[in-house]
């Protein structure tokens, strides 16, 4: 492994523990990442110093999240690992995943909770708090699903846009207010 590949899985694998990954999964993760072809499982856990079992539990965990595709290459009867290559695939999938495995129970949980009926002020309270966390929950994943569809260049430059956003929005809100002024004729 060259310095600057080291480097890179070193970091990864200090990484994981924040992202709720283990430090194994998060240097297979991106040894594969980088890897200009598809790597085997074998190649893995030399190149790591990790046992095969590890990087075979590490492998299975990857896949799961959809982070890693098993590929069969001709003539070999070793299973080969990739990793897509392309950024925002990659963010696209783990933003799925952590949608589908943290904000959809979440979500079902509140609406579950929204259904009781309060027995009590506090509980009352406490389900207008509920409330508030679900419609805010449920508009960024509203949110997510219009960005999902966007492709990347043009999410790109909405990501490059930042502020300036909030100034276009401030622009439109003043045309508008403007055009219904003159509409009726106080302009």
């Amino acid at each position: 492994m060259s310095p600057l590949v080291h480097a890179f899985v070193s970091h990864f694998g200090e990484m994981g523990s924040h992202w709720g990954i283990n430090r194994t999964v998060g240097q297979i993760y991106a040894l594969i990442f980088v890897s200009p072809v598809p790597i085997h499982a074998d190649d893995i856990a030399a190149t790591l110093s990790f046992s095969r079992g590890n990087v075979s539990m590490g492998l299975k965990e990857l896949q799961a999240w959809r982070l890693v595709r098993l590929k069969h290459l001709p003539g070999d009867r070793r299973e080969y690992f990739e990793a897509p290559s392309d950024a925002w695939e990659v963010f696209r999938t783990l933003a799925e995943e952590r949608r589908r495995r943290e904000i959809e129970p979440t979500l079902s949980m509140l609406r579950n909770a929204l259904l009781e009926t309060p027995t009590s002020e506090a509980d009352r309270i406490a389900q207008e708090r509920m409330r508030g966390m679900h419609d805010l929950i449920d508009l960024m994943s509203t949110w997510f699903d219009d960005v999902q569809r966007l492709d990347p260049a043009t999410l790109a430059k909405l990501m490059k846009m930042g502020a300036r956003i909030q100034k276009l929005l401030e622009l439109t809100g003043a045309i508008k207010v403007r055009a219904a002024d003159e509409e009726l004729g106080h302009g």
